[in-house]
C-alpha cells in the first residue's frame, strides 16, 4: 500500500479546518494592519535562494533543487522572504514604498521530520519593506502577537528578542568571534567549523553539545554594538513594553539566513520539542539589491501553519449541514431540484444515495453529522410539503416548499 512520501502529509477535512482557521485568521488581521495578500510560484531559479549565503543550513543542505528540461537550475523555495523580494523587484515595485505584504503557501525543506515540521509545509508571513525604524519593527511584532492571540496560543510561547546591529557592528563582532573560536577549530562542530569561516554568529545558533560548551564564553554581541544599532534596540524594546508586548532579550539568538541585521527574533514554545520556535523573523537588508534592485530596507515574520493549528484548540466550524432523504424515486427526482434550491440559499445540503428503511437512513444522516433531516415522502410530495426532522432535539415538523430556506435559517 503507497503511503505519502517521508515528511509529507495529508490533511484531511478535521486538519484542513485547522489549517483554513489559522490562515483566514492571519488574512483578517493582516488587513487590519494595512496588509495585502501576494504570492509568487513555488519554485524559482536557484540563484534567487542560494546567492543569500551558503552559510545557513537552508541553503547549504535543505534545498530541493533540480535541473529542468531546457537546463535551468531551479529550486521549490524553502522560504518566502527571498521570493517576495524577487517579486518586488522583476514587478517594478521599489518606487511604491513602503510595501506591505501578507503571503502564505507551501514550502520545502530537506529537514528531518519531526513534531510540526515537516519537508513540505505551510507557512504564513508578512513583509514590510521600505521603512527603517524601530516603530515598523514594534509594529510587525504587534502583529505576530495579535495573530498568536487569536489562535489561543499566546500563553504557550515567549518572545525571545535580539540584535544583530548594523554591518559596522556584525563586522567587529565577527572578528571577535573568529579570535575567539579559532583556537577551538578541532573541538567545534562540523557544521561550525565550515561557519567559522563563512558566518561565525551562526555557530552561536549551534544545537551540538560540543559547540554549546564553546559558546557560553563567547564574547558578548552587546560589547561590540555602535550608539546607533544600541539606539535602535532600544528604542524596539521601549516600543514592546508600551504596548504590554512580554519579551526576553537572548544575546544568543541569531537567525537562520544571513540576510538579517538589527532586530531578531522568535516566538518559543516548549512543548514541541527541540525545534520549538513557533513564528521567527527580523529587520534584513540587502536582499532586493542581492535581486538586482536598488537596496531596501525590510522586516518580516513567517510561522508554520502547521505548528500554529497544531498548538491552537480553534477551528474553522464546519458548515451546518441538511440531509435530504427521498423515500423513492419519483421523491429522488425532486430532491434534486429541493437541492439545488436550498444551496443557491447558501445551505449546505447532501443527499441520501442509499437504500434501505427511515432508520438506516436517519443513521446515515447523523454519521454525516447533519443538524436536520429532511425527509421526502410520496404522502409530502402530494401535499407540496417536507418533514424536518432536528436530528439534536428529535422534534419534527412539516411545512411547505417555499418556507423551507428560511424556517431552516432561522432555526438552525
Amino acid at each position: 500500500m503507497l503511503q505519502p512520501v517521508r515528511g509529507t502529509h495529508d490533511l484531511l477535512p478535521p486538519e484542513m479546518r485547522r489549517h483554513r482557521f489559522v490562515c483566514e485568521t492571519a488574512r483578517r488581521l493582516a488587513t487590519l494592519y494595512n496588509y495585502e495578500e501576494m504570492a509568487t510560484p513555488i519554485f524559482e531559479f536557484s540563484q534567487v535562494f542560494h546567492r543569500l549565503g551558503e552559510s545557513s543550513d537552508v541553503i547549504a543542505k535543505e534545498t530541493y533543487s533540480f535541473t529542468d528540461r531546457g537546463g535551468e537550475g531551479l529550486t521549490l523555495r524553502p522560504e518566502g522572504t527571498a521570493s517576495v523580494m524577487r517579486a518586488i523587484v522583476s514587478n517594478g515595485l521599489t518606487q511604491s514604498l513602503p510595501l506591505k505584504f501578507l503571503y502564505m503557501g507551501p514550502m520545502f525543506r530537506y529537514d528531518r521530520p519531526q513534531k510540526g515540521r515537516y519537508r513540505q509545509f505551510d507557512q504564513v508571513g508578512v513583509e514590510c519593506v521600505g521603512p527603517f525604524s524601530p516603530q515598523t519593527d514594534v509594529e510587525v511584532l504587534a502583529l505576530a502577537r495579535h495573530l498568536l492571540e487569536e489562535l489561543h496560543i499566546s500563553d504557550q510561547v515567549v518572545l525571545r528578542l535580539n540584535t544583530l546591529g548594523d554591518q559596522e557592528s556584525r563586522t567587529k563582532y565577527r572578528k571577535a568571534l573568529v579570535d575567539y573560536f579559532t583556537p577551538y577549530t578541532s573541538d567545534l562542530s562540523e557544521d561550525s567549523r565550515r561557519r567559522l569561516a563563512q558566518n561565525p554568529l551562526r555557530i552561536l545558533d549551534s544545537k551540538e553539545a560540543c559547540d554549546k560548551r564553546l559558546v557560553v564564553d563567547a564574547p558578548s554581541y552587546g560589547a561590540y554594538l555602535n550608539k546607533e544599532s544600541e539606539a535602535f534596540f532600544e528604542a524596539v524594546c521601549k516600543g514592546l513594553e508600551d504596548l504590554g508586548i512580554p519579551y526576553l532579550v537572548d544575546r544568543a539568538l541569531v537567525r537562520g539566513l544571513d540576510y538579517y541585521c538589527h532586530t531578531a527574533f522568535e516566538f518559543v514554545c516548549d512543548t514541541l520539542g527541540a525545534q520549538g520556535t513557533v513564528l521567527a523573523g527580523g529587520r534584513y537588508e540587502g536582499l532586493t539589491a542581492a535581486m538586482g534592485g536598488v537596496d531596501l530596507p525590510g522586516v518580516g515574520w513567517a510561522a508554520g501553519v502547521e505548528r500554529l493549528w497544531d498548538l491552537s484548540p480553534l477551528a474553522t466550524p464546519k458548515q451546518t449541514l441538511f440531509y435530504l432523504i427521498p423515500m423513492d424515486d419519483q421523491a429522488a427526482s425532486k430532491a434534486l431540484s429541493l437541492c439545488n434550491t436550498l444551496r443557491r440559499q447558501d445551505l449546505c445540503v447532501d443527499t441520501d444515495q442509499g437504500g434501505g428503511n427511515l432508520a438506516k437512513k436517519l443513521k446515515r444522516a447523523d454519521k454525516k453529522g447533519a443538524r436536520a433531516a429532511l425527509i421526502l415522502g410520496e404522502d409530502e410530495l402530494q401535499k407540496g410539503q417536507i418533514i424536518v426532522k432536528d436530528l439534536v432535539a428529535g422534534t419534527q415538523t412539516s411545512l411547505e416548499h417555499a418556507r423551507l430556506p428560511a424556517y431552516l435559517k432561522e432555526t438552525f
